[in-house]
C-alpha cells in the first residue's frame, strides 16, 4: 500500500482508504463487515470513514466498526486513523441536523459512545449549513480538536466561497483544516476547476468518495439493470433513470480501454481518481471481501500514457 502526505500535514494515508456508508449497518451480515474491516487492515489500508448516520439503521455502521475493533483490532488503534462526521439528519427534532455547536457536540459524543473510542483522529463537518453561521460551526470543531475529542479537522462537500472562509477561521484558531472530503469519479469532475487548487494553496489533503460512480464505473451495468443492483432497489441514491444508453455506451468504451491496460474498468476508474497530484486518498465501498481484494488491485497500474488520458477525455467530454 502507497501512503500520502495529508496536504502540509505530517500525517499520511493510504491511496485507498475503506468508507464504510453501504453494507456495514445493522440490517447487514456482520460476519461479512467484520471480514471487510479485517481484510482491509491486514492489506494495508489503515483509515477507516464513518459518519453518525452511516447504517442503516443511522448509527449502527459506527456501532459495527466498535464491535470489530474492540473484539478484533484493538491492538493496533494507535496503527489506524478512524474518521467521523456530522451534519447531515441523525435523529429526529430540531438539533439533529444542520451545523450547530448542540448538534456538532451532542453527536460527536454519540459517535464515540458507539464506536467505544475515546477520540477520532479526523472529525468532519459533513456539510455546510446556511441555517447555522459559519463560525460557530467552525468554532465547535475547534473545541473539539482542544478537548481531545479529535486530533485533526476535516470539511464535506462545501461550496467553495465558504470552504476558503472556513479554511481561514480554523486557521486563525490555529486548527487548520487537514482534508477536504467531496464526490470525484468519471462523470463528476466538478473539483478539478477549483477545489484541487483551493485546497492545494491552503496545505489541505483531499480525499474523495463514490469513486466508481455508485457502481456505474464497473461491468456491472454493461447488459442493463440487475435486479440485485443499486439501480435496482427503490430506496438508495443510485436509480434506474440515471443508467441511460449514453452513460452506458460510454461505459462500454472505457471498459474497452480498461482491458487494454490489464484492468477491470472499476480498478482503472480508480486508479483515474488518484491522478490529481492533490489527490490524498480515494475511499472505495465494497460489499465482500471479494470485491475489496479487486479493488486493492488497482494500485498495481496507477500510471496513465498521454494517449490513455486522451481517449478517456474524449469520451468523457464528448
Amino acid at each position: 500500500m502507497e501512503y500520502r502526505f495529508c496536504g502540509n500535514s505530517g500525517l499520511k494515508l493510504p491511496i485507498l482508504s475503506l468508507g464504510l456508508w453501504h453494507n456495514f449497518g445493522e440490517i447487514d451480515d456482520y460476519e461479512n463487515s467484520r471480514q471487510m474491516i479485517c481484510l482491509a487492515f491486514e492489506k494495508g489500508i489503515t483509515h477507516f470513514d464513518l459518519a453518525n448516520n452511516y447504517g442503516p439503521p443511522p448509527g449502527s455502521a459506527e456501532t459495527t466498526f466498535g464491535k470489530v475493533l474492540r473484539n478484533d483490532l484493538s491492538a493496533y488503534r494507535d496503527q489506524m486513523i478512524i474518521s467521523s462526521k456530522a451534519g447531515h439528519r441523525m435523529w429526529d427534532g430540531p438539533y439533529g441536523d444542520g451545523g450547530s455547536r448542540k448538534m456538532i457536540i451532542a453527536s460527536i459524543n454519540q459517535s464515540l459512545k458507539r464506536t467505544g473510542l475515546d477520540y477520532f483522529d479526523i472529525f468532519y463537518s459533513h456539510r455546510y449549513d446556511p441555517e447555522t453561521p459559519l463560525e460557530e460551526t467552525m468554532l465547535a470543531l475547534v473545541d473539539i480538536v482542544r478537548q481531545g475529542k479529535a486530533l485533526y479537522i476535516g470539511l464535506s462537500k462545501y461550496p467553495y466561497e465558504i470552504a476558503k472562509q472556513a479554511f481561514a477561521i480554523l486557521k486563525a484558531e490555529k486548527v487548520p483544516c487537514l482534508i477536504y472530503q467531496d464526490r470525484y469519479h468519471m462523470f463528476e469532475r466538478k473539483i478539478e476547476s477549483q477545489m484541487l487548487g483551493l485546497t492545494k494553496k491552503e496545505g489541505t489533503g483531499f480525499i474523495s468518495f463514490s469513486p466508481l460512480a455508485q457502481g456505474i464505473l464497473t461491468d456491472k451495468y454493461l447488459s442493463g439493470i440487475p435486479q440485485s443492483s443499486r439501480a435496482a432497489k427503490e430506496s438508495g441514491f443510485l436509480k434506474a433513470e440515471q443508467i441511460t444508453p449514453e452513460v452506458i455506451e460510454k461505459v462500454k468504451a472505457l471498459n474497452e480501454i480498461a482491458k487494454l491496460r490489464n484492468q477491470s474498468l472499476a480498478q482503472m476508474a480508480l486508479a483515474w481518481c488518484l491522478r490529481p497530484e492533490q489527490m490524498t486518498s480515494v475511499i472505495i465501498g465494497t460489499s465482500s471481501p471479494k470485491q475489496l481484494l479487486d479493488n486493492l488491485k488497482a494500485t498495481d497500474n496507477l500510471t496513465f500514457s498521454v494517449d490513455e488520458y486522451l481517449q478517456i477525455d474524449k469520451i468523457l467530454t464528448n
